[in-house]
């Protein structure tokens, strides 16, 4: 597989991250009403949207930094790592 394919694919993986990520934004709010629901993890809420909304830039601050890498690599011709 040659570079410019190998970069267009991680382009495509970091743009499905930050799809994703965007995704769980707005999943978060319908999962929440159900979360409340279970009396068990009532005392764990704050932590529960700590992790989701963690999980949310972690998954959008990577796949940016990908498409960003890998973009930028694939205008200019050179491979990242190299």
């Amino acid at each position: 597989m040659d570079e410019n394919t190998k970069a267009m694919l991680q382009i495509v993986w970091g743009l499905l991250l930050v799809m994703a990520g965007v995704g769980l934004i707005f999943r978060i709010p319908q999962l929440i009403p159900q979360i409340r629901q279970m009396q068990s993890l009532d005392a764990a809420l704050p932590f529960i949207y700590f992790c989701f909304y963690f999980m949310v830039v972690i998954l959008i601050g990577g796949g940016a930094r990908k498409l960003y890498v890998h973009g930028r690599a694939l205008r200019s011709k050179n491979p990242p790592g190299k």
